[in-house]
């Protein structure tokens, strides 16, 4: 058993880092499966981060269109507090050095996304402010002697002691091999590992990202909530490439379009706000047209010509490497797993259910997303409550001297099975993707659970299981359709479902539930 006065942070993405810096000159430990920067969902993030910054916009209405487009279950007071934080959050990262885009008399360049009522996405060099942004971050925390981090270390579990989170059980990565997995205690654990969209086979995530962190709380007891909703990017590019490189949805703000086949534009006829209606309404139609052999593309060629490459630098890379030449052809597009609205429940402070342990980013459900984020909501949510949770670990956990973390990991766990792991993917997206039922859900549920007994010696699939089991779990409840969730044997929104859900891992463990 190792101990240490360091509050230990698990991910290494752009809330577990801003966290970090947050806590300055607290002690803290970062926990990264990669080299840092590498593998983070963060530094994948193309659109930017949403802030009222305009004259003409205020946190009230972006409060309005985020209520909005989460579809009836958005917590309205998380909405009003992040809103109101978030141009205090993009001036502060203007201070750390961020390069957003600017016009001539300095002022931020303003986007426009879909759901929003007015432009208020802030960018890096278009598509570049994931990037960008985590650069940013790295760079401080690198020069920061309060942080030490620990690369291709993962989290395995979370140790507990009446019924209080004390710590955690790391293990080290070497490849597709694994130490033996090694207690850690740490007076405070915030969890900052990212979401699950790796549970389904096309992703747009990062590898390493398949829901683990989630997994690893549910199985220490915290409560889950919003797990059902899952949302499904509807122009990740079909070419061939796991994960999937994103179109951005800024494309279609500046005027790309959506054809099938044979050139036909198809969202006129499934929404007023044709490619800019809700995330959940344009990947549907994809996946319909996708499901019809109808090939969908994004066509960018008459809003944007020449000009993607200097753009949207990263989308243009994406096709040369796929051999694609977005200038004078269309890009063809499928609805992947993008980012999971629901994860572990916090409150206002990112606490959650366990003593101890805090959550941040996109392994938590704060209540702002409701069935549907909205664009470029995903980035701010973790900048606002990756500040908050630093704030209340550094408000509830006494400053102490801390050397240096030193683990000796022996060899010999057990590593992640690649078939399981395909096998889960697989069954995550026939029966858990963009169109449910409830027979293919309560199939799903029966067979995530075989697959976590096949495979009961990996703690890192186990995590796996837990997560993908808690959605299925959710969506079959959840009998209706509303935002990212959609049922086919239950195809309307039922004002009786207008909420959040709320489960644990127990409650999903016992008994299938019920498939009517």
């Amino acid at each position: 058993m190792i101990t240490t006065e360091r509050v230990v942070i698990v991910g290494a993405g752009l809330g577990g880092l801003y966290a970090a810096l947050m806590l300055a000159p607290r002690p803290v430990l970062v926990i990264s499966p990669e080299t840092l920067g590498e593998g983070a969902s963060s530094a994948w993030a193309q659109g930017g981060v949403a802030a009222a910054m305009s004259e003409n916009d205020s946190p009230e209405a972006h409060a309005r269109d985020t209520v909005a487009a989460g579809a009836g279950t958005v917590d309205p007071e998380i909405a009003a507090l992040v809103t109101q934080a978030a141009r205090a959050q993009i001036l502060d990262l203007t201070d750390h050095g961020t390069p957003f885009d600017r016009d001539a008399a300095g002022n931020y360049v303003l986007n426009h996304e879909a759901a929003h009522s007015i432009a208020r996405v802030v960018r890096v060099k278009g598509d570049q402010a994931g990037r960008k942004i985590m650069e940013t971050l790295i760079a401080e925390v690198r020069a920061n002697p309060s942080v030490q981090v620990m690369e291709r270390v993962v989290a395995q579990g979370l140790i507990t002691e009446n019924g209080r989170v004390t710590g955690v059980y790391l293990a080290q990565i070497d490849g597709e091999s694994v130490s033996q997995p090694v207690a850690l205690h740490a007076p405070a654990v915030l969890l900052a590992g990212g979401g699950s969209g790796g549970l389904y086979a096309l992703t747009t995530n990062p590898p390493r990202i398949r829901g683990q962190v989630m997994g690893l709380a549910a199985r220490a007891g915290a409560v889950m909530a919003d797990m059902e909703f899952v949302q499904f990017h509807p122009t990740a590019m079909d070419v061939g490439l796991d994960p999937a490189p994103l179109a951005t949805e800024a494309l279609r703000g500046e005027g790309a379009r959506l054809i099938d086949a044979e050139g036909r534009f198809f969202m006129e006829a499934e929404h007023p706000m044709a490619e800019l209606a809700p995330r959940d309404v344009v990947a549907r139609a994809v996946f319909a047209q996708t499901q019809a052999g109808k090939r969908p593309m994004l066509d960018t060629r008459k809003a944007l010509g020449e000009t993607i490459l200097t753009q949207f630098p990263a989308v243009a890379e994406a096709c040369r490497k796929a051999g694609i030449d977005p200038v004078r052809a269309p890009i063809p597009v499928a609805a992947a797993a993008h980012y999971h609205m629901g994860g572990v429940a916090t409150d206002a402070a990112g606490r959650s259910s366990l003593p101890g342990l805090w959550v941040c980013g996109e392994a938590a459900s704060t209540g702002l997303h409701g069935a549907n984020r909205l664009a470029s909501n995903g980035v701010l949510e973790a900048l606002v409550f990756a500040r908050r949770a630093a704030e209340d670990i550094a408000a509830h956990v006494a400053q102490a001297d801390a050397e240096d973390v030193a683990i000796t990991f022996p060899p010999g766990g057990a590593a992640l099975d690649p078939a399981a792991v395909r096998q889960l993917r697989d069954l995550m997206t026939r029966h858990v993707g963009v169109r449910r039922t409830g027979a293919g859900l309560a199939q799903a549920i029966t067979q995530i659970k075989a697959l976590k007994r096949a495979y009961a010696d990996s703690p890192d699939f186990a995590n796996m299981c837990a997560t993908a089991l808690l959605i299925a779990t959710a969506a079959l409840q959840r009998r209706e359709s509303r935002g990212a969730h959609w049922r086919d044997d239950f195809p309307t929104s039922n004002p009786d479902f207008a909420q959040r859900s709320h489960l644990t891992l127990a409650d999903a463990q016992p008994t299938t539930p019920e498939t009517a």
